[in-house]
């Protein structure tokens, strides 16, 4: 059965457990994950109307329709087009069944979800989110492949990043390199964060004009898609001998790393992952400086549902992906990183990333 196909009859039976009339969804990793299809929002909107009962409806501009129909996987689904003078929504709306609430995809543009509720009032109620995130967390088999796939790919540019560190060099000069190697493998760049010295302590830092020094730990967190799935990925280097206390706290951040990976089995809930991890940081002192969640979801976008968080009760399943990511930030001194991306097995965790998750020292 075409994957698209079966994935959309799995929202379906979401759609009627959870008493929805129909899920209105615009461009987006929704859109794409449900008929294959790739299309930028703007101002003529495209929509994909699944109804609960009936058969599905794409609606885009006339002069989408011909790259629709080419690049579209749309067996059982309704493709309707507009003119330039017509009304976008009237062949949306024509799909929504007469009764039942409607539910519009996290992602559409406010202009288009104000429209549709004055073309169905009283009927917009909720984020299509309720029943498509919990779908599109547990990964099918082609989607492991492709992850499996581009965790190897980045596993290669982490290879080459000791021979781009070294002193006098730029984060920024290093960030380009960076972004040339993801291209080599990956469709596109998604994002490059590389964060020396002092700057390690920001988990999101911006690569910069500061050059890199001896003494700095260098944290690398990097990523792309693949076939439309990503990568994501951080290991933290050191230029020169590391100062003292650095290679005892990097012991720990291993330990995190380990005991949340080891946490990860179906059955257990996010929250119990995001705990195991933060247990091990706690109990070496090192908590307040682990200033972010343990761990996202990733697939068709780099952070997705599960949430591997405290207060997240997501029950683990077969197919689930996500990052298992400690790390400690010391504002004004330095900071340190292990991200990897693991799968949930039937019986227990694949570990997608292979590249060695010790300090690495470069001379």
């Amino acid at each position: 059965m075409d994957a698209t196909l079966r994935r959309r009859g799995l929202l379906v039976e979401r759609i009627l457990d959870a008493d929805l009339g129909a899920v209105v969804l615009g461009p987006g990793p929704d859109l794409r994950y449900l008929t294959g299809w790739d299309v930028h929002e703007s101002e003529r909107p495209t929509l994909l109307v699944v109804p609960g009962r009936g058969t599905p409806v794409l609606v885009v501009p006339a002069l989408e329709a011909p790259r629709a129909r080419a690049d579209a996987e749309l067996a059982g689904v309704d493709l309707r087009s507009y003119g330039e003078t017509d009304d976008p929504l009237a062949a949306a709306v024509a799909a929504v069944p007469a009764t039942g609430a409607v539910a519009v995809g996290d992602r559409l543009w406010s202009t288009t979800t104000l429209d549709l509720q004055a073309h169905l009032p009283g009927r917009v109620t909720e984020r299509a989110s309720r029943v498509t995130a919990p779908l599109r967390a547990v990964k099918d088999a082609e989607e492991l492949v492709a992850l499996r796939e581009v965790a190897a790919a980045i596993d290669a540019v982490h290879r080459r990043v000791p021979g781009l560190l070294r002193p006098g060099r730029t984060e920024a000069e290093v960030a380009a390199d960076l972004a040339a190697l993801i291209r080599e493998d990956h469709d596109e760049v998604a994002f490059v964060i590389v964060a020396a010295g002092p700057n390690a302590a920001s988990p999101h830092h911006h690569p910069g004009a500061r050059p890199l020094a001896l003494g700095d730990a260098v944290v690398v967190d990097i990523g792309g898609p693949l076939r439309g799935y990503h990568s994501d990925m951080t290991r933290t280097y050191h230029l020169g001998p590391p100062p003292p206390g650095t290679v005892e706290a990097y012991a720990v951040l291993e330990a995190a790393r380990d005991a949340g990976v080891a946490a990860v089995r179906p059955g257990v809930t996010a929250e119990e992952v995001d705990a195991a991890a933060r247990a091990v940081m706690t109990a070496a002192g090192l908590g307040d400086a682990f200033l972010h969640r343990t761990g996202h979801g990733i697939g068709l976008e780099v952070h997705e549902p599960p949430w591997i968080v405290a207060g997240e009760g997501t029950v683990l399943a077969p197919g689930m992906t996500f990052s298992v990511e400690p790390g400690y930030y010391l504002a004004g001194r330095t900071g340190a990183r292990i991200e990897d991306i693991v799968a949930v097995t039937a019986d227990g965790v694949e570990v997608l990333n292979r590249e060695p998750r010790g300090l690495r020292v470069v001379a």
